[in-house]
């Protein structure tokens, strides 16, 4: 057996889609058939999912699952098989995938290119006619001007509102996806903690021992293999927990900064561009705009990446719900988070069964032979002088066959069994190195004591012996998948596309801005000269020459 540990790959499964290895079922293990007859009665079998072992995933676009993953939200087209439709659905590990979903950012990709060869070309051009055709008309046109103020205005602004846009949601997204992040490692650690719990008991119940009565050797050895794959799926799972956890961290934390230093450079790219075209410094203007061609281009594709991020997080939340929804069904998730077959989990939940059954009958044992009878002091070591009222037994909550059984009339429980033994313990003394009982009572405070111990054990182990169960057939995944749709899903995919939608108006505003920053400088130059012109001419505005210079 081996227990899946694969339960923290949903922080990078949400946050960067970037799965790891899984720990797979060992061996397949056989229950008696007595104890999967009582399963199947009882109805405290396992959710019949099937596991990967039982239908391998086909990797190819059309796959043969029996469903497909957010079908509708990703059907998109395929650039790697003709612009076709993509069939497959929500799956990280085919390219054709990625490929769909990276075609949704296309347009933003084309942006970029188009915007920074065009500009180019625009540029090297007025250079090559600079240099060609030095002499130009300074026309002027008062339209020409105040409606490039009035662009230019209109655009600065609009790049401001995009920075503050994208500083607001950089903050919510990565608020966001650290909330989420703390969930599962909250999960994870959880996780860590059952398993660590339990072969603690199981490790407690070998040592249990009760007017030296102990568990049978065998089931000691299966106690010891049993403990053994717990610690070392327990280690795993807090191991990749604290690693993985650490590193998306880290991530987060250089998303957020790049988003910050993004916003903050935009705007003061914005805000001086817009002050020296006002102010006429055309130099200056000349390298801001060389700088904001380059600035533009990077922030075009990272609005691209980052609507790409936005459709893998939707796309992601579809599965997850679409999945929980369907837990009988073969979906290309069981590869990322396999589901054990249910000989594994039938193992675990039979053992640990099985050892609940043995300490309860191990404690009834003492009771019945050894605290209830009264022995003749000769009869030492089971001597102590007990007398008055019987003991009740202690409840055993399973049969034989290890179903669920019904308590007795007069039974104590596990939950209250040390409470009500409580009452039949005696003071003692201590004669030739044994306790013998001095009041009435029947068991001295070492027995008591013993049988608090096995009591403990016993219960630990019917509490997270279903516990388990619930890891192993994928339940507390499906209820932790709930969780996270319900409550983290909608702000992830809201303050992405926050995110993506400032990007995109931080870019355009700017790319526009720089469009006007050169025709505002090209007609305030203009306006100035032809004021300077028909000044120094003396000619009626409205009768004056189109001024010529050798120098534009």
């Amino acid at each position: 057996m081996a227990l899946p540990v694969s339960f923290v790959r949903l922080s990078l499964l949400l946050l960067v889609a970037l799965p790891f290895c899984a720990t797979h079922p060992g061996p397949a293990f056989h229950a008696p058939r007595e104890f999967q007859r009582a399963l199947g009665s009882d109805g405290h079998g396992l959710v019949a999912r099937r596991s990967i072992a039982e239908a391998p995933v086909d990797t190819n676009i059309t796959t043969n699952s029996s469903f497909v993953l957010a079908a509708d939200r990703t059907y998109r087209k395929d650039p790697l098989n003709g612009f076709r439709k993509y069939p497959g659905g929500w799956n990280i590990s085919e390219v054709h995938y990625w490929a769909s979903v990276g075609y949704t950012a296309a347009p933003l990709f084309s942006i970029a290119l188009v915007w920074f060869v065009l500009f180019f070309l625009v540029m090297l051009g007025i250079c090559c006619h600079h240099c060609c055709c030095p002499h130009h008309s300074y026309k002027y046109s008062r339209t020409a001007y105040a409606l490039s103020l009035i662009l230019l205005i209109l655009f600065t602004c609009a790049a401001i509102a995009g920075c503050v846009m994208l500083y607001d949601g950089q903050g919510k997204f990565h608020k966001s996806t650290t909330t989420t992040l703390d969930f599962v490692v909250s999960q994870a650690n959880f996780t860590v903690d059952n398993l660590r719990n339990l072969s603690d008991s199981l490790s407690a119940a070998k040592k249990v021992d009760i007017g030296r009565f102990l568990l049978p050797a065998d089931v000691q050895n299966q106690i010891n293999e049993i403990q053994g794959k717990l610690n070392t799926s327990a280690t795993d799972l807090a191991t990749r927990t604290t690693d993985n956890s650490e590193k998306i961290n880290k991530l987060l934390n250089r998303v957020r900064i790049a988003l910050i230093v993004i916003a903050a450079v935009m705007l003061l790219l914005a805000f001086v561009g817009f002050l020296l075209s006002i102010f006429g410094l055309e130099f200056l203007v000349s390298v801001l705009v060389v700088t904001g061609w380059i600035l533009v281009t990077g922030t075009f594709i990272l609005c691209g990446v980052f609507l790409l991020l936005h459709n893998v997080v939707s796309d992601t939340c579809v599965a997850m719900d679409e999945w929980v929804a369907h837990p009988t069904e073969h979906t290309a998730l069981d590869d990322i988070i396999p589901c054990v077959e249910p000989a594994t989990a039938n193992e675990s939940l039979y053992r640990s069964r099985q050892v609940t059954f043995q300490l309860v009958n191990l404690v009834n044992q003492v009771i019945t032979n050894v605290s209830n009878r009264n022995f003749p002091p000769m009869a030492m070591p089971f001597y102590y002088n007990q007398s008055g009222p019987l003991m009740p037994l202690l409840c055993n909550p399973f049969t034989p066959d290890l179903s669920n059984r019904t308590c007795s009339r007069g039974e104590v429980t596990l939950n209250n069994a040390t409470q009500v033994w409580k009452s039949f313990e005696c003071q003692t003394t201590t004669v030739s190195g044994a306790e013998i009982c001095t009041t009435v009572g029947r068991v001295t405070p070492r027995i008591y004591r013993q049988m608090e111990a096995g009591v403990t054990v016993s219960q630990g182990l019917y509490q997270y012996g279903p516990f388990l169960i619930q890891l192993e057939d994928c339940t507390f995944v499906r209820d932790t998948f709930t969780n996270i749709n319900q409550n983290y899903c909608p702000d992830l995919q809201r303050y992405s596309k926050w995110v993506y939608v400032g990007l995109v108006m931080v870019s355009s505003a700017v790319m526009l801005s720089l469009i006007f920053w050169v025709i505002y400088a090209r007609e305030r130059r203009h306006r100035v000269y032809n004021k300077q012109f028909i000044v120094g001419h003396n000619y009626p505005t409205e009768d004056k020459p189109a001024p010529t210079a050798p120098n534009a």
